[in-house]
């Protein structure tokens, strides 16, 4: 994300931006509405529509494909299908946008997984003539686990059915049911053709009131304003440059999670519990009065105090330290999990061993429930895990913080990432 520094107040803060992710089963049409949200908001190159337009034509198509225009690797041209999560850019007048387009398939599951983490927004794509699936459903209950906290429902396809008001009104009805089983709040439901582009940069038919997507992305409210989240910056190295003109510089490196910190704020590292006061913070462009979330800077403190990578400076909002983690997790490795698994877990900076127990439930998608379990975690699976850390963490709970209330499972003999987990139990209605 773009950090800018304002010089009226010298406050490095990083806001004009929305993430946004694009969920949906295989073929619901994802590809092509990024490539409609691309085109509609000019941000493709001349000679790059061209390359498109001869790609479509090669393929045999009639019409522009715009779902070339972000299937770029090899693979997925030569399957017809995304198989990898793409990031995109594009802006409207109003608002900048990082779109994930994430894949379909089942068996990619983890990868909606990536896309969704770092989400404020999401777009969950349905095809209108198959209406929620098993893999909508799974999606939801993944956006859910996430916090993702703004979620769209784009009832595609709607030129296949000759844009019928009743076959939408049915499909909308199940979204409904479906995102207050999982705890989300559906405040939009459109529908869409991403092939025409009807209601999605232009308005659509007569009968629906609403807001075409695009317009509805663009005034989806902000994200909360940095002072109101608990100021939260994991240490990633300490810079001692001991340079002729800085022979005495220190300083706490690292990226704001969130929240803003100021010169002359009383600064806490957890899990050590030092403290200092800021007396400088330096940013890529020189030296500023405060830092907000999405800004990379170094803190410099009155006290020289014994702390490194891994600890997290907090102001008056104290971070949990904890040994033992209770959490939600999504596997993401083909190789199911195992009692007493040795493996690695990183906590924003901070890596440490740890065991992983047997799961005690798993969340079923056919039945949107948890379930007592303890077999072993397979690829995609869902489940409640706790792991014993060699060393204290500082997280916060995930359903309150998301930037520092999530880690990741690794195997400490490949670097594989296993699952991707939550910390808390209040996790939405997949916590019941």
């Amino acid at each position: 994300m773009t950090t800018t520094e304002t010089t009226t107040d010298r406050t490095i803060t990083d806001r004009d931006q929305l993430r946004l992710v694009i969920t949906g089963s295989v073929d619901d049409g994802k590809s092509t509405l990024v490539g409609r949200l691309l085109h509609d908001t000019k941000s493709i190159l001349a000679d790059q529509f061209e390359a498109t337009l001869h790609a479509s034509q090669g393929r045999g198509a009639t019409e522009f494909d715009f779902a070339l225009l972000t299937d770029g690797l090899r693979a997925e041209r030569e399957q017809g299908i995304t198989i990898d999560v793409a990031y995109r850019y594009f802006a409207t007048p109003r608002r900048n946008f990082v779109l994930a387009d994430t894949p379909g398939h089942v068996q990619y599951t983890r990868n909606t997984v990536t896309g969704a983490s770092t989400a404020e927004a999401a777009v969950v794509l349905i095809d209108v003539r198959n209406g929620v699936s098993a893999q909508t459903r799974r999606h939801a209950a993944v956006l859910s686990l996430l916090r993702v906290p703004q979620v769209v429902f784009a009832i595609n396809k709607m030129d296949a059915v000759d844009w019928s008001e009743d076959r939408f009104a049915d499909v909308a009805d199940d979204v409904r049911a479906l995102a207050q089983r999982v705890g989300i709040e559906a405040t939009h439901i459109i529908p869409i053709s991403a092939l025409t582009g009807e209601n999605v940069a232009v308005p659509g038919p007569d009968w629906y009131a609403g807001l075409p997507l695009l317009d509805v992305l663009e005034t989806l409210p902000p994200r909360a304003a940095a002072d109101d989240e608990p100021f939260r910056l994991p240490v990633q190295l300490i810079i001692r440059p001991r340079t002729p003109e800085h022979p005495d510089y220190r300083g706490l490196a690292g990226r704001v999670a969130s929240g803003t910190v100021r010169v002359g704020d009383t600064v806490t590292a957890y899990p050590s519990g030092r403290s200092s006061t800021v007396v400088g913070i330096d940013g890529v462009t020189g030296e500023v009065d405060a830092a907000s979330i999405g800004a990379s800077v170094t803190i410099r403190l009155a006290d020289e105090l014994d702390v490194g990578r891994g600890e997290v400076l907090t102001t008056d909002r104290p971070i949990h330290t904890t040994q033992q983690l209770d959490a939600v997790v999504t596997w993401l490795d083909e190789r199911a999990s195992a009692p007493r698994q040795r493996v690695l877990v990183k906590a924003g900076t901070k890596t440490t061993r740890a065991l992983l127990a047997a799961p005690h439930a798993a969340w079923h998608v056919d039945d949107l429930q948890w379930q007592d379990n303890s077999d072993p975690l397979e690829l995609n699976d869902i489940g409640r895990i706790r792991l014993q850390l060699a060393e204290p963490v500082a997280v916060d709970d995930y359903a309150q913080q998301r930037a520092t209330g999530a880690f990741v499972v690794i195997d400490p003999d490949t670097g594989a990432t296993l699952a991707a987990g939550l910390t808390g139990s209040e996790l939405g209605a997949l916590a019941n």
